[in-house]
């Protein structure tokens, strides 16, 4: 059988996959099994931050996986503990707790937010309230995080204790509060899932000031938007806010599964000796690897993304058969006439990968795409755009 064939035989059938088998690539090339090339404007869904076999972080893991793989958390590796030391100085932030996934990260902080407002408002305030449109997982619990009811059919009943309000009402926030004991807050600073749209400025500082003003933990989701993806280390920073748990992962990894919840001030030790734990969290070689992606994300590099995100908007707002572009960075979300799916079809027929989100063509390519490269997946982007016209 083909590989086709095998996996519609052999793996569950939860994703609709593109006609693309992918066997190797570098940097922002992908190559398939016909020997075809691809330019990558996915990134793995924002994973491969560096691109396919990204030669420094293949490296890093590489001289990993010679030393030791894995070691339970009952032991020390330094990996671990240099990502962490790594993350906290990056951010201002305290301590770290690793996991495999961006809902890991997220139900980790979700369990700090609860056992923060327990031990500070009693055992009765413990909602967490997420913003309609927003996505923090698959898991039951990070289901019930997320503001779309399309992703709850089928899965009630759902965790308890999650309420969500319209981004950009902070009267809404206030008036459930009325009503309700919030433990957390979690926002996403551009809902990528959602459509890859940004939240208003003054509504995500509104936000923060409130959480501030109730005591709530705040909690921003940056498991897509995080590690260079829209121009700074991590979105938040673009506003001038100071959560108190920062999740990521995707990105933060490069290519092999990782999640973190970083801990500010307020909840660093709200975690103590078996309230949480993880059985491949903190893999010394998945830390090794986000070693690497870290310590080559500096200023000169969130410039270029800055810069190469301005690139792609100006050549497309406006375009025939572009009606919008939203997102930040090198995280975009093109508004198209014709049907999202349709482009890309198109745009694959050309050599070129691109991703969905809901009703937009996603772009996440890598950070350090070449800006010959860059230009000539725009090229084919703006003209399976233009067939609309």
């Amino acid at each position: 059988m083909s590989i086709r064939e095998l996996d519609e035989k052999f793996v569950a059938g939860t994703y609709k996959r593109f006609p693309v088998e992918t066997v190797s690539g570098h940097g922002s090339i992908a190559v398939g099994a016909d020997g075809r090339e691809y330019i990558d404007m996915g990134s793995g869904i924002g994973v491969t931050s560096f691109g396919i076999s990204d030669d420094a972080w293949v490296a890093a893991v590489t001289r990993q996986l010679s030393r030791v793989q894995h070691m339970s958390n009952l032991y020390y590796t330094e990996p671990c503990a240099e990502l962490a030391r790594r993350l906290s100085e990056r951010t201002g932030m305290k301590k770290v707790f690793f996991g495999n996934s961006g809902a890991e990260a997220n139900e980790c902080a979700i369990k700090v937010a609860r056992k923060y407002a327990a031990e500070r408002h009693g055992e009765d305030c413990f909602t967490i309230v997420t913003l309609k449109n927003s996505f923090h997982g698959r898991t039951l619990t990070t289901l019930a995080a997320t503001g779309q009811d399309s992703f709850h059919k089928l899965f009630r009943p759902l965790t308890p204790g999650f309420c969500h309000v319209s981004a950009g009402d902070i009267g809404e926030l206030y008036e459930l509060s009325k009503s309700v004991a919030i433990a957390g807050i979690m926002i996403e600073c551009v809902q990528g899932e959602g459509g890859v749209v940004a939240l208003d400025a003054d509504y995500i500082r509104a936000v923060a000031e409130f959480a501030a003003e109730i005591d709530a933990v705040l909690i921003v989701d940056e498991v897509q938007t995080g590690n260079g993806r829209t121009g700074e280390l991590y979105s938040y920073m673009h506003f001038g806010i100071k959560p108190d748990v920062v999740t990521t992962a995707k990105g933060l990894g490069g290519g092999l599964p990782i999640g973190a919840a970083i801990l500010g001030e307020r909840v660093a030790d709200v975690l103590g000796y078996g309230d949480h734990g993880s059985t491949f969290g903190g893999n010394p070689v998945a830390c090794a690897g986000a070693i690497s992606i870290i310590d080559r994300i500096d200023g000169a590099l969130l410039a270029d993304v800055r810069r190469k995100g301005d690139f792609i908007r100006a050549e497309l707002e406006g375009a025939p058969g572009v009606e919008s572009v939203s997102g930040l960075g090198l995280m975009l979300g093109i508004k198209t006439r014709r049907p999202a799916a349709e482009v890309v079809g198109d745009c694959i027929e050309n050599g070129v990968l691109c991703l969905t989100a809901k009703d937009k063509v996603r772009l996440l390519p890598a950070l350090n795409i070449p800006d010959d490269v860059l230009s000539r997946a725009v090229s084919v982007i703006k003209s399976a755009c233009a067939k609309a016209d």
